[in-house]
Parts: C-alpha cells; structure tokens; sequence
C-alpha cells in the first residue's frame, strides 16, 4: 500500500540536482562504451575514474532548465523557452563540448530565425535523450504533481525535440516529480510510465527495461540482460531517446531505487552512460535525498564548469537547491 506523499525537502530537491550531476560525472567516461569494454577496461567502475570528474551537457543543460523553471515556473511557455536558449547559447562563441546533435541543431534552427516547436519538430535527433537528460528541475518545481511536471516537460523539451524526444522528457519529469513526496521506487517507476503514451515507442521500451531490471536480484546481471535486450545496435550513436531513458528505468528498478546502486548502474552499462546514469541518479536523488549521495562525492561535483554552456560556470548547486526549494515552498503557500 502506498503511504501518504511527504514534505518535498531541501534535501530532496538537492538530491534530484547532485543526484543527476554525480551519475552525469560518474558516467562520463564509459559513454559510448560496451559492457564488455567497461568489464576489460575498469572490471567494476565504483567510484570517478577521472582525477578532474566534471558533469557535462546533461548537467549544464540542466540547470539551463532550472533557471527557466525559476524564472517562469507553471507559466512557462515555448517562446519563453526559445529566448532562453537564444539569448544564453545561439550568441555563445565557441564551447559546446560534448554538446548533442539534438540540441546543436534547435540552437542553429534558432538562429536562423525559427521557432518553437518547429525548432524540435524540424530536427534530425528529435528523438534523442538530450531532453529527458536536463528535465530534471521541471520534476523538481512540480513535486507531487507528475502529470504538471509532464505538461511543463513538453513546453520544455519543444525547443529541440518532438514525438519520443518529447516523451522521454515527461517521462522524467513525471518520475522526479513523484520521487519528491514518495518513499516508495515502485510510486517514481509508475508516475514515469504513465506520462508517455501507451503504445509509444517510449513506453514499450520502458515496460521491457523495468520488467528486466525487477527480475534480478544481482545488478551486473540485470545490466548484462538490459545492455543486450535494450540497446538498439544497428543505429550508430547511443543516444537515442526511448533505448536511454529505457535503461535509466530498468538501471533504477534493478537497483530498486537506491542511489549508489543506480548510478553505478548506469555508469556501468555503457552506451550513452552519462545520461543513463544522470537520468537514474536525479530520480534517486530525489527519492532518497542528498544524503544518499557520498559526501566526497558531492563535494567534487557541486560547483559547474560550464564546459558546454559558459554562462552556466560557476554554478553552486547546493544554492541552485535553495532557490529552488524557496520557489517551491512559495508556490506551495500560494496554492
């Protein structure tokens, strides 16, 4: 029986915020491996493997969204959105490492004068991951409230995709929302399933990946199973929407919810890893708080480097929480 929705709290907002940018700087280095690769190369990845680990585009992506999210909150619209992007990426010279096709090819379409949703609609990678991968903070601002947190994830995520791009997005969203006030995995799994339309792409590709991940008792084994039944190994890149999102899902019931489990998870299956492990460690983060995510560990992440987007640099995410949290007790009270 599920029990009563809890008191979102700063530590759950920090924790969907860390969370995310732990897994992204954890996963970093096995994207776009193999299992197998990984296996050869490190046997286990358990910790950064880096000496410098940062987060990268899903991470500064991200708290592109929060800002949004703090400027606009249920208001938000798709121009709102649009000159968001315009005004802090289409004018920025150089940098984008690491940035996605999805979201370099909306920046271009922008500037070249077109606007939401034909900025997402008229793009290439409209069913990549690169908007499930920055919704976290929608799912923040609408604890409780999957099914706002899915209609903002939409607004959202129309600047650069469409169809499953697009339902990736809510499904994220949704889920993080549902972590905010619960204490069960089973509740976050649910709220992010319902979001995307049933017979979608999206969805049959998640209801595989979660009955995959429920199934084992032992992570490796769920993520061999999950690497071989959910990849999708005749499309050159491994940043396809529904195959990430999928995984992130099955990563996250495999690990039934829990945190470290998750992200090392996601770090460990491969493909597009730092997404994998970011989309899974916002929604463990959010259900668990910051505290789940090891000290030493949030300690070297919190402060964004801004390696994608510049005006991000020198993001604190622990005060990014706070303002956050604030907004989101101040919609609580106007409610």
């Amino acid at each position: 029986m599920t029990k009563e929705p809890v008191t979102p709290t700063i530590e759950r907002v920090y924790g969907a915020l860390i969370g995310q940018a732990v897994g992204d700087a954890l996963g970093a280095p096995t994207e776009g491996l193999t299992r197998a690769q990984i296996i050869e190369r490190y046997g286990w990845v358990s910790d950064f493997v880096d000496d410098d680990p940062a987060g990268t585009d899903d991470t500064e992506y991200a708290v592109l969204t929060a800002r949004l999210m703090l400027a606009h909150g249920e208001r938000l619209t798709p121009d709102q959105v649009g000159a968001a992007w315009t005004e802090q990426l289409v004018g920025q010279e150089g940098g984008f490492f690491g940035g996605g096709f999805s979201e370099m090819t909306a920046i271009n379409n922008l500037r070249a004068g077109l606007k939401p949703p034909v900025t997402g609609s008229d793009n290439h990678e409209m069913w990549s991951d690169g908007a499930a991968m920055r919704i976290a903070p929608v799912g923040i601002l609408c604890a409780g409230d999957p099914r706002e947190a899915a209609r903002l994830a939409a607004i959202d995520a129309q600047v650069s995709h469409a169809r499953d791009g697009l339902y990736c997005a809510q499904v994220i969203a949704a889920a993080v929302a549902a972590a905010m006030t619960t204490e069960s995995w089973q509740d976050v799994v649910e709220a992010g399933l319902s979001a995307a339309p049933a017979d979608s792409w999206t969805a049959r590709s998640i209801r595989r990946a979660v009955e995959i991940g429920r199934s084992h008792t032992d992570l490796p084994a769920a993520l061999d199973e999950l690497y071989e039944r959910i990849s999708i190994f005749h499309y050159p890149f491994a940043d396809v929407g529904p195959e990430a999102t999928a995984l992130a899902m099955g990563v996250f019931a495999a690990a039934r919810g829990e945190y470290v489990q998750a992200v090392l998870g996601g770090t460990n299956v491969g493909r597009d890893a730092d997404t994998i492990a970011a989309m899974a460690g916002a929604m463990a983060g959010a259900l668990h708080g910051s505290e789940a995510v090891p000290e030493a560990w949030r300690q070297r992440i919190n402060v964004v480097r801004g390696h994608c987007i510049r005006a991000t640099a020198g993001t604190d995410l622990a005060e990014l929480a706070r303002d956050l949290h604030t907004a989101l007790l101040r919609k609580d009270n106007a409610g």
